[in-house]
């Protein structure tokens, strides 16, 4: 009888870890530039740089308007490419500002981000790792190698806007992505993979501005991922690197990274 009772209970613990581990998928979402959403196995939904109303996502404005409903917004860096629509959106679904101190102050300061929320509890910095939404996000503050600053809401007047970033978002029962944010390829990529698996790797390859095709292959081959999807390319004319070229630059790597090119407001399962 006992050992019935026992075998009872271990399947009904596998059936539970089972249940667990596919309560739902990752859905990625790119909206074109560096904008993303993420939508949790749980059901949070996270967005990232969210300019959605980008010149290269013809839906931009019927996305906006679609956004009713948002958790957390993360932003890398202070540049209007990056803010984009995230004051808006933070207005009306209340979501929490993921960023630096520094660019959190800017932006509640100077930008017009709702200062009840922007807080510690989602502000850090490199270094830092913050886990969030009781526990279904955690995120890392990255390092990049760019600049950043902080138009005010009238786009006159430019503040500083702490240090450029990215971030290393883990998702529970779901995968780690590295969002570069804007940057150029710098060594230190090296040490992320020695914290964190990464498994999708959404990487900026226009040049210009950022690294292009040539430095992002390099970048994606110190990190490792499982996959990467090129980002911030062809909103501008000169933003001219191209998955074609990145494609080309993988190959000459060696690198063996699955590259996944998306087209904007494209959804993907991860």
């Amino acid at each position: 009888m006992k050992s019935i009772k026992a075998w009872v209970i271990f399947v009904f613990s596998m059936v539970l870890a089972v249940n667990a581990a596919w309560a739902g998928q990752t859905e990625l979402t790119w909206y074109g530039h560096s904008a993303f959403k993420i939508k949790t196995p749980n059901g949070k939904i996270l967005l990232i740089d969210p300019w959605i109303t980008n010149p290269a996502n013809k839906n931009g404005k019927a996305d906006l308007a679609s956004i009713t409903h948002a958790d957390l917004i993360l932003i890398s860096h202070g540049h209007f490419d990056h803010v984009g629509d995230a004051v808006a959106i933070a207005r009306k679904t209340g979501a929490r500002l993921v960023s630096t101190f520094d660019l959190g102050n800017a932006l509640v300061t100077y930008g017009g981000f709702p200062k009840a929320q922007a807080g510690l509890d989602t502000q850090g910095n490199f270094g830092g790792e913050l886990t969030l939404l009781g526990g279904a996000v955690k995120v890392a503050f990255i390092p990049a190698i760019h600049s950043s600053t902080v138009m005010d809401e009238n786009g006159k007047d430019i503040h500083e806007g702490g240090n450029p970033g990215g971030f290393l978002i883990t998702i529970k029962n779901g995968p780690v992505i590295y969002h570069t944010g804007d940057t150029d390829v710098f060594n230190d990529m090296t040490l992320i993979p020695r914290f964190h698996k990464v498994d999708v790797m959404l990487a900026c390859i226009g040049g210009h501005f950022t690294m292009g095709p040539d430095r992002a292959a390099l970048a994606v081959k110190m990190v490792g991922p499982r996959m990467v999807v090129p980002m911030h390319y062809g909103t501008f004319p000169v933003l001219d690197g191209t998955p074609a070229e990145f494609k080309a630059a993988l190959a000459k790597q060696g690198v063996k990274t699955k590259l996944v090119v998306m087209q904007p407001d494209e959804m993907i399962k991860l």
